[in-house]
């Protein structure tokens, strides 16, 4: 049954990812910016609907309260699988995804991209690549969008040691901005480089957020303090709504679960 499950969710996930995208091709690229964003929204809201009747998933949102109320900030959010990805467009007025540059050459998915003016990071070039990201972050950031970031630069597997890159220290002391920290457990039910879907209890928690003026090394410790504590709490608190997933029995076995 998890795999049939599984099974339906992918095919509807990308097949519909697809279609929409086709479908809205012929209009998206000429509507204004603001009401451009309705689309990838829309799309968001499928996709939760999806996994909610295909998989048996629930969801649960969080530190609201959280989020700033000024238009430009940072995000800083815990990358566990692909849910945080569009779940987050629903949260956030006008947000520019900070993405490695091989995703826009996918057909489509990339023209997208362009015109919600996303910000590519060619990962191979090293300090190049940070200063372009600063550069062109600071671009939308002047523009009254919420810069979001993976600290990690990439998905890591729940109760994984964190490896947080520089990226997210140099955004925040290169444009004195605010952060607002969000942790995940959704590593749980849709674990990296897995086939399978689990159902169980999904939850994206808004933290307090962090002001400007910290010195690298105490925004970097801090950040990093705060999200794995949350994410440690999350995942220790909806473990038992996914007893079939791998990935709890191996945090138990490994004795980072009770």
């Amino acid at each position: 049954m998890l795999f049939l499950r599984s099974l339906a969710f992918n095919a509807a996930f990308y097949l519909t990812t697809l279609f929409q995208m086709v479908f809205w091709t012929p209009v998206f690229f000429f509507l204004p910016h603001d009401l451009a964003w309705q689309i990838p929204r829309s799309w968001a809201r499928v996709n939760l609907w999806l996994q909610q009747v295909l998989t048996g998933a629930r969801f649960e949102f969080r530190g609201l309260e959280n989020i700033p109320r000024d238009r430009n900030f940072i995000v800083a959010c815990k990358h566990q699988s692909s849910w945080e990805t569009y779940t987050g467009l629903l949260f956030f007025d006008d947000p520019s995804y900070v993405l490695k540059r091989e995703l826009m050459f996918i057909p489509l998915f990339g023209w997208y991209a362009a015109k919600m003016r996303v910000v590519p990071v060619n990962r191979g070039q090293r300090a190049k690549a940070l200063a372009s990201m600063a550069v062109h972050s600071a671009v939308q950031f002047a523009g009254n969008r919420q810069i979001i970031i993976y600290p990690e630069g990439t998905r890591t597997q729940a109760g994984a040691k964190p490896n947080y890159k520089y990226g997210i220290t140099h955004l925040y002391t290169e444009l004195g901005a605010t952060v607002l920290p969000v942790a995940v457990n959704s590593g749980l039910f849709w674990p990296r480089q897995s086939f399978l879907r689990y159902p169980g209890k999904f939850v994206m928690e808004f933290l307090e957020p962090i002001g400007p003026g910290l010195s690298r090394d105490e925004f970097a410790a801090a950040l990093q303090e705060r999200i794995e504590t949350a994410t440690a709490r999350l995942i220790a608190e909806t473990a038992d709504t996914a007893p079939q997933s791998h990935v709890v029995r191996r945090l138990r076995a490994q004795g980072k679960l009770k």
